[in-house]
């Protein structure tokens, strides 16, 4: 029985990936940074772990108790809106270490694992925001864009030892708590000097009609990601990502 770990999957993107490899008959390691036992059904495939990815004491003991799995995938994450001049350095730092040093140390301690056994994928989320520039987003866009660049290079290296890796790249969700927390992290993201700017951009309707990615999007990306040894290495999650990515082919 295959077995997956899944990083983030208090809600959004890794709840609904959970769930969608549970109803698929795989053994889901549902790892969170706060373990929440009413999220998903209970199942005899399913365990739910402590995780926080920026903790390296946490990291060992979730590969200890996860043991050997066939499928790693990076979830957890966070966004951040403001101008340059509107974000710390200090909340960068903390963006990357969630979501480009968490998703480089939680896939170096599985990686003895998977390279004992001689197969296994890891999929890594980005972004769309790496597809096409937008204000305000820097930040998180750079985090983004760097998982990307570490996941080419890994790729690379763990070929020979028949180990996959893949690029997952969602679009816009509404749908999910992403956005609204990103905003709530965001507090004083915009001083004065940009606010008449920052407003005027908010307003500007989109050039195009309206395009979203959902929850079950992702999910299906990354199923894909895992199931289909023939993937595309970067694989767009929802219309809006795969409006972008054939833009740029």
């Amino acid at each position: 029985m295959n077995t997956i770990l899944i990083t983030g999957t208090s809600s959004g993107f890794g709840l609904e990936t959970a769930r969608h490899f549970l109803d698929r008959g795989w053994t889901v390691v549902a790892a969170m940074r706060n373990p929440r036992h009413d999220v998903l059904p209970a199942s005899d495939r399913l365990r739910i772990l402590a995780l926080d990815v920026t903790d390296n004491v946490s990291i060992a003991r979730a590969v200890e108790e996860a043991g050997l799995i066939d499928a790693l995938v990076n979830n957890a994450g966070a966004g951040l809106m403001g101008v340059l001049e509107g974000v710390s350095i200090e909340q960068t730092r903390q963006l990357f270490e969630l979501n480009t040093f968490g998703t480089m140390a939680v896939t170096q301690a599985f990686l003895p694992g998977l390279r004992a056994q001689a197969s296994g994928v890891i999929v890594n989320l980005s972004s769309a925001v790496t597809l096409k520039p937008l204000p305000m987003l820097s930040a998180y866009t750079a985090s983004k864009a760097a998982v990307e660049a570490f996941s080419e290079s890994l790729a690379l290296e763990t070929e020979g030892f028949g180990i996959r890796v893949r690029l997952v790249i969602p679009g816009r969700a509404p749908e999910t708590s992403f956005g609204a927390a990103a905003r709530a992290r965001s507090q004083n993201g915009i001083p004065d000097a940009y606010a008449a700017w920052a407003k005027q951009v908010m307003a500007t309707p989109p050039e195009e009609p309206v395009r979203v990615t959902t929850a079950s999007d992702a999910a299906e990306a990354i199923w894909q990601a895992v199931t289909d040894a023939s993937s595309a290495f970067r694989i767009p999650a929802g219309a809006d990502a795969v409006a972008l990515a054939t833009k740029r082919v």
